[in-house]
């Protein structure tokens, strides 16, 4: 059986808490290795690591810090292949899109070798008589990342990329459930030329997190989950004085008006909602079709896509997706899909109990469609995370507006139309931190930042982008003057005010 160990200053560390997970195969649903689970000893090792490595790396120079960024970024790009399919392996996605996720990691990287110019401070001269003010952006200091299943490559570059690049030195607590890339994502790292403890990785489960949640030196946390831990990983970070982003669920709407290209929705739609078997926080899992007529053939074109995709293993090329991630996660959708069926939407394609020849045990979920879904059932209100898409029926473009705007998640929505106003308009207005126009997945690039609003989003600073460089570092301002002879008096008058 494999072993999935802790990095610790730069080597493998056998756990020594005698508690381990099972790391799972989705295609065939065996146990394929164990995760150590690290203890609040092991965290605090990972801590002391960090903050050893720390005074050289925030002294290094910041084109130095660049020149390993692009190293690791061209090590990345060599390995891709390796790192999708090991990422595959674990979470169940397809190749094809464990690349993507591994290519959009790489993006991030990439913006974060630019850190020489991203972190100049601003200048100010003559603010008063022969005096200067400038700022500059100081690394915080040890800083850490808990990161989530759907995205083991691309989350954790988001957080470790750009903070590490900042100065700062980071632990990374990635999923229990998919391991090995951020592992892997540590010794390239290493192998780039960082030093050994400015990236650590620790394995485990809410012991860690409370654990790097409660650590003194730990100064800041980013997060990217569930709402529900989102908000307690907040509360408790802040309460232990640690600056904290942290990320939600989602329910991101489509909208489709009635001048939209059909063709066009529909095969963005089917990609965005069923695309990684749902498992994504940008995915589609609500279209909102603007009229009846516009409602019956989104649905008739909808039904035969959405039929006719096939659910392969993950390194089936002509999948268009894998498996989901667990058997608890594929109970928790088809039991979704049960209640849905129950609070009376009409269930126009059933994904419950889908099976592969030979594959049997796999967590596999087929494509599921509701039709004549209403605001107040608890599957429209809650997040399902699964193939399951869900159409909602409005009257006018002000109600469907409505919908996300008053949706308790407010990550990102789309809307499909050819009217370069009601587009405008509605991306002014809607209350949701991320808009597509004629776009079913709006992330933005790297060199943007990505966060959402309301129960999407705790904290008011963004991943990534020009917001995740300011959440990371802290502001030191500093006044200055060189008088010459005596200043008498004037030393007790405001400098500025002179």
């Amino acid at each position: 059986m494999r072993h999935v160990h802790h990095f610790i200053a730069g080597e493998a560390v056998e756990g020594s808490s005698g508690r381990f997970g099972d790391i799972y195969n989705p295609n065939t649903g065996d146990i394929q290795a164990k995760v150590a689970l690290a203890s609040d000893a092991e965290v605090d090792k990972a801590v002391e690591a960090a903050k050893g490595a720390l005074p050289e790396w925030a002294a290094t120079n910041p084109q130095r810090r660049a020149r390993i960024l692009f190293r690791f970024k061209d090590l990345l790009e060599q390995n891709i292949d390796e790192l999708a399919e090991l990422l595959s392996s674990e979470h169940g996605k397809v190749v094809a899109d464990s690349k993507g996720d591994v290519q959009r990691g790489i993006d991030v990287v990439e913006f974060a070798c630019g850190i020489p110019h991203l972190q100049k401070g601003e200048y100010t001269e003559g603010a008063g008589p022969g005096i200067d003010v400038y700022s500059m952006r100081q690394p915080l200091g040890v800083v850490a990342g808990i990161t989530p299943f759907n995205f083991p490559a691309m989350i954790p570059c988001w957080m470790f990329a750009v903070a590490i690049a900042c100065g700062n030195t980071f632990v990374l607590k990635p999923s229990e459930k998919d391991p090995s890339v951020p592992v892997r994502l540590a010794e390239l790292f290493l192998e780039a030329g960082a030093p050994e403890g400015v990236l650590n990785v620790v394995h485990g489960d809410k012991t860690s997190v409370d654990a790097i949640l409660k650590h003194p030196d730990i100064k800041a946390v980013s997060f990217v989950g569930s709402s529900d831990i989102a908000q307690y990983v907040y509360a408790t970070g802040t309460a232990h004085g640690k600056r904290v982003q942290a990320m939600g669920g989602a329910k991101n709407h489509g909208i489709i008006m009635p001048d939209a290209n059909l063709d066009q929705a529909v095969k963005d739609i089917v990609g965005a909602a069923y695309g990684s078997a749902g498992e994504r926080c940008m995915a589609l899992p609500v279209a909102v079709t603007v009229g009846k007529k516009t409602g019956d053939e989104f649905v008739e074109r909808m039904l035969d896509a959405a039929s006719n995709l096939k659910v392969g293993i993950s390194t089936d090329r002509d999948a268009h997706y894998g498996p989901v991630v667990s058997a608890a996660h594929k109970a928790k959708v088809e039991d979704y899909i049960r209640m849905g069926a129950e609070e009376g939407a009409e269930l126009k394609l059933d994904g419950r109990n889908h099976t592969l020849q030979g594959y049997e045990n796999g967590f596999f979920v087929g494509p599921t469609l509701f039709d004549h879904v209403k605001p107040e059932m608890t599957t429209y209100k809650e997040e399902i995370f699964g193939p399951v898409l869900q159409v909602v029926r409005a009257e006018t473009l002000e109600e469907a507006a409505a919908l996300p705007s008053n949706h308790q998640y407010g990550n990102g929505v789309a809307i499909f139309t050819s009217n370069g106003r009601a587009a405008r308009e509605f991306a002014a207005q809607v209350n949701v931190g991320m808009v597509g126009i004629n776009v079913p997945i709006p992330v933005p690039v790297s060199y943007h930042t990505f966060g959402g609003w309301k129960r999407s989003a705790f904290g008011d600073t963004n991943q990534h982008g020009p917001e995740g460089v300011k959440f990371w570092t802290k502001i030191k301002t500093v006044t200055q003057r060189w008088p010459e002879g005596d200043i008498g008096d004037q030393a007790f008058i405001i400098p500025t005010m002179q």
